[in-house]
């Protein structure tokens, strides 16, 4: 038992460092493009809009062998000597984060009643006292970008597998971990990390449901 959890331990905390840094990142880059989308009228804008919403079905297989051969040593990134590291496994998770965490900004900041965007603008309101306000009335939908790409980051295999290369205490995340053992057929391990995938997924869901609550009182 012991075994067993020496060897669980250290992929559980790695996949945790992983999502979560691609979640931060993604959020610091997303939200503030998602809020200039729903308040600009810029020229292309509604392209913007659609490249978003259509990278959220952006195939993950098609991410991982576009930074494969980006990373590689005969790639244009070549030189970083990111192929087979935690962060080609972040930059992975980063691409295929951001469209959610921008498409859900913009959906939450655009549900917001322009009675209010005029009323602050009557007041002298600054554009960024405009759009910290917009952002606290968004609040729930900030949260829901957020919790939706942590889901997206722990569940993802495809692009991790392929730039990350799945070495044990170096790169093994949940997901490749359960892939390898049940190729091994080693199924009473794999569905135990398939049991903690689920619970942190559910813990994902808990915590935002509370946080939801506490904001709307």
């Amino acid at each position: 038992m012991e075994s067993v959890l020496h060897e669980i331990l250290p992929i559980v905390i790695l996949s945790l460092a992983v999502s979560l840094t691609a979640v931060l990142i993604s959020c610091v880059l997303g939200m503030p493009l998602g809020v200039c989308l729903a308040l600009s009228r810029m020229r292309g804008r509604s392209i913007i809009k659609a490249l978003a919403f259509s990278g959220m079905a952006m195939p993950p297989v098609v991410v991982g062998l576009l930074l494969y051969l980006l990373l590689s040593r005969s790639g244009w990134l070549g030189e970083w000597q990111w192929l087979f590291t935690t962060r080609a496994m972040i930059l992975a998770q980063v691409i295929l984060d951001l469209p959610f965490v921008i498409g859900i900004t913009l959906t939450a900041v655009e549900a917001v009643p322009e009675e209010l965007q005029f009323q602050l603008q009557s007041l002298g309101a600054t554009p960024w006292q405009l759009r910290w306000t917009l952002l606290g009335e968004s609040r729930n939908g900030l949260m829901l970008a957020a919790m939706t790409a942590l889901g997206r980051g722990l569940s993802e295999v495809g692009a991790v597998l392929m730039v990350g290369g799945n070495i044990e205490g170096h790169t093994r995340v949940l997901t490749t971990a359960i892939l390898l053992e049940t190729g091994r057929g080693r199924f009473a391990i794999a569905l135990s990390l398939g049991a903690i995938l689920l619970t942190l997924a559910l813990a994902i869901n808990l915590a935002f449901i509370k946080l939801r609550r506490q904001t709307s009182r």
